[in-house]
């Protein structure tokens, strides 16, 4: 098992696969025995050209499937089996679950799984989903399944490819090549700014003229904004997320391609390696929240000789300002992130012994962890099993188990498409100009008014008036509009750690990011924001601050993230507020408590601070996928597990703590 390194554009799929294939023709490998999983159907659309070409050289094919491949293809595909499959792990997931699929034959020939853009995986449930998938696909195959990771740079590579071989006893090595001295391409980093998305819009109208700029955006409905002033202010502008229909969002990426004189603005979804064809700038509205995020950006750009690797930052709010000064500072001081899975994925051991049960229809009891690798080995499996056995999600029929009358109520919609993806999409209704699909818009968008007239949407950087809208179908109706839109979609709380946190306290002590040009703009409004916060200072020796701002409450700037400000407020109950809520850098404490007050109580709970996990109401629980199918105090308890830093608490118990004045606390 491998895990292969590289900057985006280095050459890792041809890296995994020539060699790949070289074996496939001297070992006779027949059928079905590559699978190249991706975690975008359009990275995958990109990738298979090139891998069938590849594939072709040897008289050996290369198919992709997914959601948007046609039945017909699918059929195809299932009678004659392309030798390597390009997928995703939820279309793998509805491969084994398909009466259609005799998956048994299919995957029997199985002999290697590449997993492009791991890191994208491994930090979310998707990554424990697709190991389940994975270890199902081992058995099916009865052999040993070698699995080679592709990624960008990152902070753990060794624990990466420990979790991705899930206890394989096969070798394991990380290849991560030296980067040639002088092979680099040039870096420019800015940061701007700019107050707001319609500035941004006349910034990047005056900005680069000529050339092909790609604008990342942190939201859809960012992006939507920002699309149509663009095209107010003239610029030939395209539109890529994913609300988009895959149409539109082809269209605009083959037309980007082909162009010289233009700007695509996308959310994260051209983040991951698409190819769009040879850019002059990456300009970023706001700021991501991961260095890494920022590095795959950033490596859109300087891919053609001589050319250099840039990103313009575009702040609209002094909190993105700041944001994106702390992130390019940690990215000056060479830190990247290291990719840890969510803890205790017990909701996940649910589904996949549920999708196991449907895969293989009756399964003997003894047997059925055997098809599940690591996820058999989550604390509590045994307990979710009792669970969907007592719940009649499973039933128990003298020790052989199948699929119970609950699971059939609570997933069975379109032969139970739900189980095969451990992520929630919002619902959404499609929207259509006359007989062409554009896209699609969740509820919240058309709940401005009861009555539909009059509202008018943002949809591909364009404004539409709603002329219809069908609840039961689903359906929206609408026609092109000269007046000014909007659209909103629903998107999780950003939140990040302490590392990321702490970096925006050593901006506001004075630290710029090295390597990184600020505006005039954004060096005067960091002079503001500076001094609103003259009690931070630097310091060898990590701090905190009480800080009387004039309210009742002081304040308790950490500077240690969220999960570590959720624990600290409920483990120092004499001290905090019972009525404030945890921030990213500081808590609210309860009146007239001084530093002396904060110090014993953290003294006094130093040794069990850490391990507080903070409390979870229903509506958490209810963010957790599957978590009907897994017992409500284990579901908890995994929420709660994985809002925690144990560090970043132990940092701030150790933490010198100095108080500073505003203005007087009552």
């Amino acid at each position: 098992d491998a895990l292969l390194l590289a900057p985006t554009a280095g050459g890792k799929t041809e890296a995994a696969m020539l060699p790949l294939l070289s074996r496939m023709a001297s070992h006779r490998w027949r059928g079905l025995s590559v699978v190249y999983v991706a975690p975008l159907k359009a990275l995958l659309n990109d990738l298979e050209p090139r891998l069938a070409r590849m594939a072709g050289w040897l008289g050996r094919r290369a198919g992709v499937w997914h959601g948007d491949v046609p039945d017909g293809r699918k059929r195809s595909m299932v009678s004659e089996p392309p030798n390597v499959l390009l997928t995703t792990p939820e279309s793998l997931e509805g491969m084994l679950l398909s009466a259609r699929v005799e998956h048994r034959w299919l995957f029997a020939d199985l002999r290697c799984v590449v997993v492009d853009e791991v890191h994208a995986f491994a930090g979310a449930d998707r990554g424990w989903h697709l190991l389940g998938v994975l270890a199902r696909l081992t058995r099916l195959a009865g052999r040993p399944v070698q699995r080679i990771g592709l990624s960008a740079t990152l902070g753990n590579p060794a624990a990466l490819l420990d979790w991705l071989a899930d206890g394989a006893p096969a070798p394991r090595q990380v290849v991560n090549p030296p980067v040639p001295a002088g092979s680099e391409p040039p870096v420019e980093v800015g940061i701007d700014y700019v107050r707001s998305t319609a500035n941004a819009a006349y910034v990047i109208a005056s900005l680069h003229s000529g050339e092909k700029r790609l604008v990342f955006c942190e939201s859809r409905t960012q992006c939507e904004e920002l699309a149509h002033a663009l095209r107010e202010h003239g610029v030939r502008t395209f539109v890529s997320h994913s609300s988009l229909s895959l149409d539109v969002r082809r269209q605009a990426e083959r037309a980007f391609a082909d162009e010289s004189n233009c700007v695509i603005v996308a959310t994260s979804t051209l983040e991951l390696g698409i190819d769009v064809g040879d850019l002059d700038r990456v300009i970023q509205l706001d700021a991501p929240l991961t260095v890494a995020s920022f590095l795959q950006r950033l490596g859109r750009t300087g891919r053609r000789a001589g050319g250099t690797r840039n990103t313009l930052f575009l702040a609209t709010d002094v909190s993105s300002l700041w944001l994106a000064a702390a992130l390019t500072l940690l990215w000056s001081r060479g830190y990247v992130e290291d990719v840890v899975p969510p803890p205790l994925p017990r909701h996940i051991v649910a589904q996949q012994l549920l999708g196991l049960l449907l895969q293989e229809r009756r399964v003997v009891g003894h047997e059925l962890w055997r098809w599940l690798g690591g996820l058999a080995a989550i604390d509590g499996a045994d307990r979710v099993l009792r669970h969907l056995v007592d719940e009649q999600f499973v039933v128990d029929d003298g020790g052989v188990l199948a699929i119970g009358p609950r699971a059939e109520k609570e997933w069975g919609g379109a032969y139970f498409r739900d189980l095969t993806s451990a992520f929630t999409s919002d619902p959404m209704l499609e929207v259509l100009f006359g007989r062409q699909v554009l896209g699609y818009l969740p509820p919240l968008s058309l709940a401005a008014r009861s009555d539909h007239d009059g509202l008018v949407v943002l949809l591909g950087g364009r404004a539409w008036d709603v002329v219809d809208v069908d609840w039961r179908k689903k359906r929206v109706l609408v026609e092109p509009s000269s007046r000014k839109g909007r659209s909103r979609w629903n998107s999780g709380g950003r939140v990040f750690g302490d590392r990321l946190a702490r970096a925006h306290h050593d901006v506001l002590a004075g630290e710029d990011p090295a390597g990184v040009t600020l505006s005039r703009r954004a060096r005067a409004k960091l002079g503001e924001l500076r001094q609103a916060h003259e009690f931070v200072v630097a310091d060898a020796t990590p701090h905190t601050y009480l800080v009387c701002d004039g309210t009742r409450s002081p304040v308790w700037w950490t500077f240690a993230g969220f999960a570590a400000n959720s624990a600290l407020l409920d483990g120092l109950p004499e001290v905090t507020d019972p009525d404030s809520t945890a921030g990213e850098l500081r808590i609210r404490l309860a009146g007239g408590v001084g530093p002396a007050d904060v110090r014993a109580a953290l003294d006094r709970h130093a040794a069990t601070l850490p391990t507080v996990r903070p409390g979870v109401d229903d509506r958490a629980v209810a963010g957790l996928k599957f978590s009907a199918a897994v017992p409500v105090d284990l579901a908890r308890a995994t929420v709660a597990e994985r809002l925690s830093d144990e560090r970043a608490v132990e940092q701030v118990v150790r933490s010198p703590i100095r108080a500073s004045v505003v203005t007087p606390c009552d």
